[in-house]
């Protein structure tokens, strides 16, 4: 029961590592999300703005690698061009863009509060 689990962690954790390695979207985001926390660290934030902030960070962080997998699947299963495959990739960009442009709008909301 216990090697179950471990290798589940395992797992993950080799996901975690394919999901950031040579993705460069991956390293704007977590270099942004960075900066946010040196941010809401200067700005001495609440822990509410805290939680808020750490939420919208893991949320665009674990769609980055959603896209990242599905774009690593879609190369694995289909070699030559298709469009619903493109298609499909395209939506999960986007989603990454929508949750990213709403988590630079609370995002920029908990910090302006702070000064």
């Amino acid at each position: 029961m216990l090697v179950h689990w471990y290798n589940k962690f395992a797992y993950a954790f080799r996901g975690l590592y394919w999901g950031v390695v040579g993705q460069t979207s991956f390293a704007v985001h977590l270099s942004l999300a960075l900066a946010v926390v040196l941010a809401a660290w200067a700005l001495q934030c609440q822990v509410w703005q805290w939680c808020l902030l750490v939420l919208c960070i893991g949320l665009v962080l674990a769609l980055e690698l959603v896209n990242s997998a599905l774009e690593c699947l879609a190369r694995g299963l289909c070699q030559e061009h298709n469009p619903q495959v493109g298609r499909a990739l395209d939506i999960a960009a986007g989603a990454v863009l929508v949750a990213s442009l709403t988590s630079a709008a609370v995002g920029l909301t908990v910090l302006a509060m702070q000064l």
